[in-house]
């Protein structure tokens, strides 16, 4: 198959991935077909299929790329000392990385349900993954004596919560920096854990 001109595989797969990012956070996952993010991309549809053989396989490549690279930032910006300052460095490092991208972390809570259970397995072991990071931190500093806390799984997933929210109402420009609202969850946080 002849490709459109003016397409190029390097420059046209990495289109497709932002426009079906883009599409399926602003509309949902079923309300998109391969039709419209071709259409956002400037090719045919069929063209489409040079990149991803379906829009599962494509929603299920977002979801594990955007896992993929927060695990391998974790590990660039983790982990050593006492739990409180492993603690805060994960405070921050959360909100940074997802302040900045807002549809993927939208579209990695809200589209799970679309996932075939295959790929809904391999996303919720990496999220697993990333949970379990948290959640040795907690359990460190409750042997240390400095975090108190009935259940570190519950108290994880709660925290995670807390902080993955600021993406739905924070906006670059706002009342408070970036770096600023890290600090209030950092107070908010430090306070959960009565650290």
């Amino acid at each position: 198959m002849a490709r459109t001109q003016g397409s190029h595989s390097d420059i046209t797969g990495p289109r497709v991935r932002e426009a079906a990012l883009r599409l399926f956070a602003r509309h949902g996952y079923a309300a998109v077909s391969m039709r419209r993010i071709a259409a956002e991309v400037g090719v045919q549809a069929g063209a489409l299929y040079n990149y991803t053989p379906d829009k599962q396989t494509l929603l299920f490549s977002l979801l594990q790329g955007h896992m993929a690279e927060l695990l391998d930032a974790l590990d660039a910006a983790q982990q050593s000392g006492p739990a409180l300052a492993r603690l805060e460095r994960f405070v921050h490092f959360h909100i940074g990385f997802h302040l900045n991208r807002p549809d993927a972390v939208f579209i990695s809570y809200m589209e799970l349900r679309n996932l075939e259970p295959a790929h809904f397995q391999v996303i919720e072991g990496l999220r697993r993954t990333y949970e379990d990071r948290l959640e040795d931190i907690l359990r460190a500093g409750r042997a240390e004596g400095v975090f108190d806390m009935a259940d570190t799984k519950i108290a994880t997933l709660g925290l995670i919560a807390m902080l993955t929210g600021v993406t739905t109402w924070y906006r670059p420009g706002g009342r408070l920096s970036a770096d600023e609202v890290a600090g209030v969850y950092w107070d908010m946080v430090r306070r959960a854990v009565a650290a």
